[in-house]
């Protein structure tokens, strides 16, 4: 098994009901090929850069799970029939680099306390 993100766009996201439904349905997919989710992130609506098909804005969520490398294209597949999906891109997750992100976040934050606590 391997780690994945997977970044979704959806352009017409309607009411709050409707978009936990939409997130339930992207989880579902991924279990439903032999997956399993360990993170979600709703990374809310963002202007696009230019416009896209006459849309001007889209709604972001990015979903992290393990899954056979064998299946992600079956994933892709499935994910090909859902109409509400703008855009899609799976990536595998990197350890190596997840680790250094969360040194340097570590790092980051060691830092920022001894500075407020040579301020005070």
């Amino acid at each position: 098994m391997k780690q994945y993100d997977a970044n979704f766009i959806f352009v017409q996201t309607g009411r709050d009901d409707a978009w936990t439904k939409t997130i339930e349905r992207m989880q579902s997919e991924i279990t439903r090929i032999g997956g399993t989710i360990i993170s979600t992130e709703e990374r809310g609506k963002k202007t696009f850069a230019r416009i896209q098909q006459k849309k001007e804005s889209g709604t972001y969520l990015t979903i992290r799970f393990e899954l056979d490398p064998a299946k992600v294209n079956e994933l892709r597949a499935r994910y090909a029939l859902i109409e509400e999906i703008f855009r899609l891109q799976i990536l595998a997750v990197d350890p190596i680099i997840e680790a250094k992100l969360a040194k340097q976040a570590a790092d980051k934050k060691a830092r920022l306390e001894a500075a407020a606590t040579a301020e005070a």
